[in-house]
């Protein structure tokens, strides 16, 4: 390639029952890595508010901003103990509960057509990478119906559309080992050190794989 690879990495920021989302410092702490592998990456972040309309807003406008080949996205799976590579994200959205503004869905499908959208193989080998860091992570079929899934349907989108990156992740981490619920909950004790090692490998294998695409 004669130009940059570019790189856009994302998280969340609170949203109600998690008045911290460990997504941000995670995506700060990746963003700011300083590898020999990264000498001509160029990585950039955005944290999204917990909304639709924020999704709907932001993502149009980062990926215009930084014109990424790749997209990694994190967001926070606060009852699950391991890492979630998603594989798919569902035409689904919960009208039960608000976004971070109080706004419901007003239907329970985010498009006409298809019933999910899958993110594609390349998911496979973030998976081997994050494990071989150590960590318990495992494949996803079920993104959820929040806004975890309905960004994830969004960048696939993106990647499917003429300009748009040409490959898009979403990864769920755990909450954090200093965080009460996590013990409360018998959870693993992950670090966000441990997270950013397996964050690392995997965004390690989205440059491999974005240079064979790009």
């Amino acid at each position: 390639m004669s130009e940059k690879l570019r790189i856009l990495i994302t998280g969340f920021g609170p949203f109600p029952g998690a008045p911290f989302n460990p997504t941000q410092p995670l995506v700060g702490r990746l963003t700011r890595l300083r590898r020999p592998a990264f000498a001509d990456v160029e990585l950039s972040s955005h944290i999204f508010p917990v909304t639709y309309s924020a999704v709907d807003r932001d993502l149009p406008i980062a990926l215009q901003k930084h014109q990424p080949h790749a997209l990694l996205m994190f967001g926070l799976a606060s009852r699950t103990a391991y890492l979630r590579i998603e594989t798919r994200a569902r035409n689904a959205v919960t009208v039960l509960w608000p976004d971070a503004a109080q706004t419901h869905a007003r239907k329970c499908s985010i498009a006409d057509g298809a019933d999910a959208q899958r993110f594609g193989p390349h998911t496979a080998k973030l998976l081997r990478a994050a494990k071989g860091t150590g960590l318990d992570a495992r494949a996803s079929r079920d993104a959820g119906s929040y806004l975890c899934n309905y960004l994830s349907w969004r960048a696939v989108e993106a990647v499917n559309a003429d300009n748009g990156p040409r490959l898009a992740a979403f990864v769920h981490i755990p909450p954090l080992a200093r965080s009460g619920a996590a013990r409360r909950k018998g959870f693993s004790r992950i670090t966000l050190e441990e997270l950013v090692d397996a964050g690392e490998a995997m965004l390690l294998e989205m440059v491999r794989l974005a240079r064979r695409v790009s």
